[in-house]
C-alpha cells in the first residue's frame, strides 16, 4: 500500500496542477509568516539581552589603593559567576570621562583629585534581573577595599516589566499568525480535495477503504509541505538579507541557527500538509454519498 500511496500522491501533484499550486502557495505564505515571526522573536530576544545587560551594569568604586591591588580586584570581578565582562577605570580615565561629559564646567572640580578608580561590571543576560543584580551588588559590597556599589535598580525593574509586556503581546500575535496560517492552509486544501470529489467517490464505489483513499492525498499534502517549506526558507533568506542591508545593526543569524530555522520551517510545512490533507479527506469521505 505504501508504494502505491507514494506513487499516486506524487502523481496527484502533476494531475491537478492548479490545485497543487494553490495549496503549495497557501502553505508557502503561511510558512513565511511563521518564519518572519520566528526571526522577529529571535531579534527581539537579542535586543532584550543587550538592553538588560546595559541597564544591569554595576560600578564598584574603590578605596584609595595601589594599581596592583585594583587590578587584583578587577581580575576577581571578571571570574565572579554572573559577570559577563568587567573593565577597570583608573582615576585618570575617570577624570577624562568626567571632562568629556561636563565640558568646561568640569574644571571647577579639579583643584584636587576627587574621582576614585572603579570597576564597571556588565552582567550576563541570565543574571540581568533585579533579584540577581541585588545579590551580586550585596556580594561586591562585602569585598575589602570596595567603598560603594552603584546600579540603577528602578530602571532595570521598569525595563523588565516593559520587556515582559512586549513578550506577552508577541506571543499573542504569534498565536494569531499561527491560527490564520492554519486556517488558510486548511481551507485551501479542502477546496482542492473538493475539486477531486468524483475521484474519491469512484474509489469508494469500487470498494476502497477509507485509509486506502486517504493515503495518496496525505502523501500529496506532505510533498506540498516539503516544497512549500523550501520555497518559504528561500524567500525568508532573501527578505532577511535585504532587510539587513538597510539595518546592519540586526543580529546576524549563524549558519547553525539558519539551518535549524530552515529544518523547522520544512518540518512545520510537512505537519501542515499532513494535518490539512488528513482531516480534510477524512471529513469529506464521511460526507460523501454512494447513492
Amino acid at each position: 500500500m505504501l508504494p502505491y500511496s507514494i506513487r499516486e500522491g506524487l502523481a496527484g501533484l502533476k494531475r491537478a496542477r492548479f490545485s497543487s499550486i494553490a495549496s503549495t502557495s497557501a502553505m508557502s505564505i503561511a510558512l513565511v509568516l511563521i518564519g518572519m515571526f520566528a526571526i522577529v522573536t529571535y531579534q527581539a530576544n537579542s535586543v532584550s539581552d543587550w538592553l538588560r545587560q546595559r541597564v544591569g551594569e554595576l560600578e564598584l568604586f574603590l578605596a584609595d589603593i595601589d594599581e596592583a591591588s585594583a587590578m587584583a580586584l578587577h581580575a576577581r570581578a571578571e571570574i565572579t559567576p554572573g559577570v559577563s565582562e568587567a573593565s577597570y577605570i583608573s582615576k585618570q580615565e575617570a577624570e577624562e570621562i568626567f571632562r568629556m561629559e561636563f565640558g568646561d564646567e568640569a574644571e571647577m572640580f579639579f583643584d584636587q583629585a576627587f574621582l576614585p578608580a572603579s570597576i564597571k561590571v556588565r552582567i550576563a543576560p541570565n543574571y540581568a534581573n533585579a533579584d540577581s543584580l541585588g545579590v551580586l551588588a550585596a556580594e561586591f559590597a562585602t569585598w575589602t577595599r570596595v567603598d560603594d556599589v552603584i546600579y540603577n535598580q528602578p530602571l532595570l525593574v521598569k525595563v523588565q516589566q516593559n520587556l515582559n509586556m512586549i513578550t506577552v503581546l508577541g506571543l499573542s500575535l504569534g498565536f494569531m499568525v499561527l491560527f490564520a496560517s492554519a486556517f488558510l492552509v486548511a481551507n485551501t486544501i479542502r477546496l482542492t480535495i473538493y475539486a477531486r470529489r468524483l475521484l474519491i467517490r469512484t474509489m469508494k464505489l469500487v470498494g476502497a477503504t477509507d485509509g486506502f483513499v486517504r493515503s495518496p492525498f496525505v502523501v500529496e499534502g506532505v510533498a506540498q509541505g516539503i516544497i512549500a517549506g523550501g520555497i518559504a526558507f528561500a524567500l525568508l533568506t532573501m527578505i532577511y538579507s535585504g532587510v539587513q542591508n538597510y539595518i546592519p545593526q540586526m543580529t546576524t543569524i549563524s549558519t547553525g541557527t539558519g539551518l535549524m530555522l530552515g529544518f523547522g520551517i520544512i518540518l512545520f510545512g510537512v505537519g501542515l500538509g499532513w494535518a490539512g490533507s488528513h482531516f480534510a479527506v477524512r471529513r469529506f469521505i464521511k460526507k460523501i454519498s454512494l447513492n
